[in-house]
C-alpha cells in the first residue's frame, strides 16, 4: 500500500472553484465512505478548509488511485471532472508525507505560518477515526503530522512569518492603521458563531471596539458567544464595551448600525447581497464607511459589494492577493528543514515497520524448528532427564538466537531506507517463509494499532480550531 494525496487549493485553483467545489461536512463523510468503496483504496481522510480540498489515501495502485480519488473529488464537489483537473495537484509517497507536514506547519497556507490549520488536520483525523476510514496508515501519517506541526510552532520563529486569517483580514481592513486604533469605539457585527468567527469576534473586542454584536441560524450558540464575550475577564470585559446575541432575521437593521461585519458561516447562500449592503450604507457620511471581512467559503458577502459606494470588502480572493506579497521571515527555512528532516524519518520508520511482519514470521519459523526437533528428540532419547531436556532447548535457542541477531538487526535498518522494502522480499523467497503467517502477523499488527488509535485522544487544546 502507498499514501497518495490529491487536492486542490488556493495555490493551484482561483477562488471561483474552490468556492464552487467547497464540500459541506455531510458531503466529506459520504465522498470518505465513497472512496473505501473503491477497489484502489484502503483507507481515506478528507482536508476540507476555506482555501483547500485534498483527499488522502492508502492506494495499492497509483495511476488507478489518482483516477480514482480525482473521480470522487469531482463527483461530491459539484464541479466537472473535464473543468477540475487542470486545477488538481498529485502527490505520492515521500512528497505527499512532506505535503501534509508543510501544510500542518503554516508553511501552505495563505497566510504564512498560521497555526489554525494544526485544528483543521485534527478534525479531518478525528472524522476519519469516527467514520472507521483511517487505518494504521493515516493515523501515524496525520497524528505525526500534528506533532511536527507544533513543533514547529515551539522550536522556531515561524509565527512572527505570519498571522491568522482573521488578524490578517483585519489588518487588511485597517490600512496603515494599528487594528486597535482602527477598531476602537467602533460596533462590530459578527455573523456566524463558529470558530472562525468566535476569533474575530475576542480579536475585535481585545482591539478595544465598543460593542460586539453576534447573529447567528442558533440563537443559543450566539448568546453563549456573548455571554463570553461579556463576562469578567473575557476578551471584552473593559469599561464601556457591550455584548449581545441577535438572530439572523435581525441582521439588515444591525448592518445598518455596524461600522465592521465579520461573516464566517456555514450556508450555501450568500449571507449578504449587495442589495443588502448598498442599503445599510445609505444615508451613511462620507467619511464612516461600513467595512466587511469574508471568511467563509463559499463566500458569504456577495462579491459585487466591491463595488458598492460607502462599503470596502476584504475577502478570500483579496486576501490571497494580498498574502502573496507579503514577506517571509527567515525562520521558514528553519521550518522547511525540520519539514525535510521529519519525512526522512517518517519514511523510515514506515519501512522498518513493513518488514517486522516477515521478521516476526522468521523467529516464529525458528521457534516452530526448535520445538520440532526437541520433540524428535525426545522420541529417540526418552530416558532423557527432564533437566538435560531444558539445557539441550535452551542451548538450540541460543545458537539460533544468535544466527537470527544479525541479520534480523542489519535488514531492519537496511529497510529504512528509500528501497528497503525489497529486503522483505528477500528474506521471505531466502526462508521460504508462509505468505499466509506473515500476512496473519500483519493484520494482528494493524489491529493492535487500530485499538490503540481508537481509544487515544490527541491533545491539542491549545490549537485555534476553524470548522470553515
Amino acid at each position: 500500500m502507498s499514501l497518495l494525496v490529491v487536492g486542490l487549493s488556493h495555490r493551484s485553483a482561483p477562488v471561483s472553484i474552490l468556492e464552487r467545489a467547497a464540500l459541506s461536512a455531510d458531503a466529506q463523510a459520504k465522498l470518505l465512505q465513497d472512496a473505501l468503496a473503491v477497489e484502489p483504496v484502503a483507507e481515506a481522510s478528507v482536508l476540507a478548509t476555506c482555501n483547500r480540498i485534498e483527499l488522502y489515501a492508502d492506494v495499492d495502485k497509483f495511476h488507478a488511485g489518482v483516477a480514482e480519488v480525482s473521480t470522487l473529488l469531482a463527483r461530491h464537489s459539484g464541479v466537472g471532472l473535464d473543468e477540475l483537473t487542470p486545477y488538481l495537484y498529485v502527490h505520492y509517497e515521500d512528497r505527499a508525507v512532506h505535503h501534509l507536514f508543510s501544510v500542518a506547519c503554516g508553511l501552505d497556507s495563505m497566510v504564512v505560518g498560521e497555526g489554525q490549520i494544526l485544528g483543521q488536520i485534527k478534525d479531518s483525523l478525528a472524522t476519519a477515526q469516527r467514520l472507521h476510514t483511517a487505518g494504521r496508515l493515516l493515523n501515524d501519517l496525520f497524528q505525526q503530522s500534528l506533532r511536527v506541526g507544533k513543533r514547529a510552532h515551539s522550536e522556531t520563529g515561524i509565527d512572527r512569518a505570519g498571522q491568522s486569517l482573521v488578524t490578517f483580514g483585519l489588518e487588511q481592513l485597517a490600512g496603515d492603521e494599528q487594528v486597535a486604533d482602527w477598531a476602537a469605539k467602533k460596533r462590530a457585527l459578527i455573523i456566524g458563531a463558529g470558530s472562525m468567527s468566535s476569533l474575530a469576534a475576542a480579536t475585535l473586542a481585545r482591539a478595544g471596539v465598543q460593542e460586539v454584536v453576534v447573529a447567528n441560524r442558533t440563537l443559543e450558540r450566539a448568546e453563549r458567544l456573548a455571554e463570553i464575550l461579556a463576562q469578567p475577564g473575557g476578551a471584552g470585559a473593559a469599561g464601556g464595551f457591550a455584548a449581545r446575541a441577535v438572530p439572523m432575521a435581525s441582521v439588515s437593521g444591525e448592518l445598518a448600525r455596524a461600522d465592521i461585519a465579520v461573516s464566517c458561516t456555514g450556508a450555501t447562500g450568500l449571507v449578504l447581497t449587495a442589495e443588502a449592503v448598498a442599503a445599510a450604507v445609505a444615508g451613511r457620511t462620507e467619511g464612516d464607511p461600513l467595512t466587511l471581512l469574508d471568511l467563509a467559503m463559499p463566500r458569504d458577502v456577495d462579491a459585487a459589494v466591491h463595488r458598492v459606494a460607502g462599503a470596502r470588502l476584504v475577502d478570500i480572493e483579496s486576501l490571497a492577493e494580498a498574502s502573496a506579497d507579503a514577506p517571509m521571515a527567515a525562520d521558514v527555512d528553519a521550518v522547511r528543514t525540520l519539514v525535510s528532516e521529519e519525512v526522512a524519518a517518517f519514511g523510515a520508520a514506515q519501512r522498518a515497520a513493513h518488514i517486522t511482519p516477515t521478521v516476526v514470521a522468521l523467529r516464529t519459523m525458528a521457534a516452530d524448528v526448535v520445538a520440532g526437533e526437541m520433540g524428535r528428540l525426545r522420541g529417540r532419547l526418552p530416558d532423557l532427564g527432564e533437566r538435560e531436556q531444558a539445557e539441550i532447548t535452551q542451548t538450540v535457542r541460543r545458537v539460533v538466537d544468535k544466527l537470527l541477531h544479525a541479520p534480523t538487526v542489519r535488514v531492519k535498518q537496511l529497510a529504512g531506507e528509500p528501497g528497503g522494502a525489497g529486503y522483505a522480499d528477500a528474506l521471505r523467497t531466502l526462508f521460504d517463509l508462509d505468505p499466509q503467517t506473515v500476512a496473519a502477523v500483519s493484520r494482528a499488527d494493524q489491529g493492535a494499532r487500530g485499538d490503540s488509535a481508537a481509544s487515544a485522544r490527541i491533545h491539542t487544546d491549545d490549537l485555534n480550531r476553524d470548522r470553515s
